[in-house]
């Protein structure tokens, strides 16, 4: 009976990290969307610095009040780890600048094949065909919901493929530390979140002026727009730790595959919010394409031979003391 236990308590803890980073996820979007569309607050790198330096105060907060233990990563993995995040950032916001949107969309769905050869060549993980054929499922659903327009030109190119790279590097990572360092979701941020608040605090403010030739210390800030900036800021806490639990318990591929839901969902909002502009047949269409791809994907990589690892585990280093928080006790156990 104890396995069945531990079990349904493993799917609730899933599903309940999955929905987390949903909420959050369509959430920021939404508040995103108005803060730049409505009150003219276009610094979205500068943004993201701020994101990162409430989540840095969230995790001191929680390392005073002893909910999480001190921990140790190498100064050489904080730094790859800060490059490929801070690339990642900047790469998606200048390749959305120079790309038409239908080619930013391919952009973004390129990121699960990219993915997926990280975790072949890194991890030596083995893919079904079940589970290969589902993920393209998946790219052909969401494809068909967001890719409108393609055109395509040099520096757009190399700009989006600098976004693909660092985006899956980066989140590859993310998985890759927590199970190597024995790091909870918590301890990682506490790690990466002050390095990447600094300098996207430091560089945010240039790079925006870059792209949109427009100041952040020249904003007009009123207490509505300001209001917006906390709350988006709030909301990217859980944002930043909802990204990295999900992809400590699961892996960047699976992260990526299912987290087009969020696609789906901000689509239909849209719809809700905006009118029936946004919605037409071939969309809900590839909705219904999509979110079966997703089903799919769930059952075969859950499958025997699904999706699993043809060498052994990393080794790790043990750091974690009991009565800190943690979510990776289970990290070694899945692919």
């Amino acid at each position: 009976m104890a396995p069945t236990n531990k079990a349904d308590r493993k799917a609730v803890v899933d599903a309940s990290a999955w929905m987390f980073n949903v909420v959050t996820s369509v959430g920021i979007i939404m508040v995103n969307k108005a803060l730049m569309a409505t009150y003219g607050f276009s610094f979205a790198t500068t943004l993201t610095g701020l994101h990162f330096a409430t989540t840095t105060l969230m995790t001191a907060v929680l390392r005073w009040l002893g909910y999480i233990q001190s921990s140790h990563l190498p100064l050489g993995e904080l730094l790859k780890f800060v490059l490929f995040a801070n690339f990642s950032i900047v790469g998606m916001n200048v390749s959305l600048m120079w790309n038409s949107v239908g080619f930013y969309q391919i952009a973004k769905l390129s990121m699960i094949p990219v993915s997926c050869f990280l975790e072949v060549v890194m991890d030596k993980i083995r893919y079904s065909r079940d589970t290969k054929l589902s993920i393209a499922v998946v790219l052909v659903g969401v494809g068909v919901c967001t890719v409108t327009d393609v055109s395509v030109n040099t520096k757009g190119f190399v700009a989006a493929f600098i976004a693909v790279w660092s985006t899956s590097l980066q989140q590859y990572y993310v998985h890759h530390l927590q199970r190597r360092y024995n790091l909870s979701s918590f301890n990682l941020l506490g790690h990466t979140a002050p390095a990447q608040a600094g300098t996207l605090l430091l560089l945010g403010p240039f790079v925006d002026y870059w792209l949109t030739s427009k100041r952040v210390d020249a904003y007009s800030y009123n207490l509505v727009s300001s209001m917006f900036i906390i709350l988006s800021c709030t909301i990217a806490v859980g944002t930043n730790l909802s990204q990295f639990i999900c992809i400590g318990r699961f892996t960047a591929v699976s992260f990526q595959v299912l987290g087009h839901m969020k696609t789906i969902l901000v689509l239909i909002m849209g719809f809700f919010l905006f009118g029936k502009e946004g919605l037409n047949l071939h969309v809900v269409l590839g909705m219904i394409i999509a979110v079966a791809g997703m089903i799919w994907y769930g059952n075969a990589s859950s499958k025997p031979g699904g999706k699993e690892r043809r060498s052994p585990s990393l080794p790790t280093t043990r750091q974690q003391k009991p009565g800190s928080l943690s979510d990776s006790n289970e990290h070694d156990a899945k692919v």
